[in-house]
């Protein structure tokens, strides 16, 4: 096939869309991300938590609406922004580093022996960045971002140490849901910086 016919390889264009080529563009892969997480835990790194990711899903946005009942009908207002918890997964290492970054979390937000909470969110809240990368690693690159999402004022709202079974030939698992403040998306491409 010669290397000119692939711009005709997408749905073509209606006469009134204008497109500087025909090609398809190339889509971002599910499996090229990374996942940090700033000011978790005790302070001790993080990175063993985002080398042990398995899969996260992405913020979702949803606008709770305002029903305004006038005469003969009702009209719709966008009310306050409400951003829906995050899953992550990560496998438990043997030497137990996720664990153990997941556990002085939970400990910041409530001390299980004392049986006593954080006084403010700032004592226990961190910060989340998801990067969606372009493949590149070693010779090949440092890997370029393509989208990232910074998710600020988090804290864990429900982790699941979950099961383990004789039959099965999968890695441990811990998966932790997320609930933050606020979520912002940066689609310019530019790496993301973390502290």
């Amino acid at each position: 096939m010669a290397t000119g016919s692939l711009t005709n390889m997408t749905v073509p264009l209606s006469s009134n869309q204008t497109a500087s080529t025909q090609g398809l563009l190339m889509p971002k892969l599910k499996y090229r991300f990374r996942v940090s997480f700033i000011n978790m835990g005790t302070g001790i790194s993080t990175n063993e938590l985002t080398k042990q990711v398995m899969d996260f899903t992405r913020p979702n946005l949803n606008f709770n609406p305002i029903t305004l009942d006038v005469y003969n009908s009702k009209i719709y207002l966008q009310g306050k922004p409400e951003w829906q918890p995050v899953t992550v997964t990560l496998r438990d290492d043997v030497n137990g580093n996720v664990a153990k970054v997941l556990s002085d979390q939970l400990q910041k937000q409530f001390d299980f022996a004392q049986q006593s909470s954080a006084r403010t969110g700032q004592n226990y809240k961190f910060e989340t960045m998801f990067e969606v990368l372009d493949g590149g690693n070693g010779a090949n690159g440092t890997g370029g971002v393509l989208e990232t999402w910074r998710m600020f004022g988090c804290f864990i709202s429900e982790i699941n140490y979950n099961n383990f079974d004789y039959k099965d030939n999968e890695p441990a698992t811990i998966t932790v849901q997320l609930k933050y403040d606020n979520a912002l998306q940066n689609l310019t491409g530019g790496p993301g910086t973390v502290n």
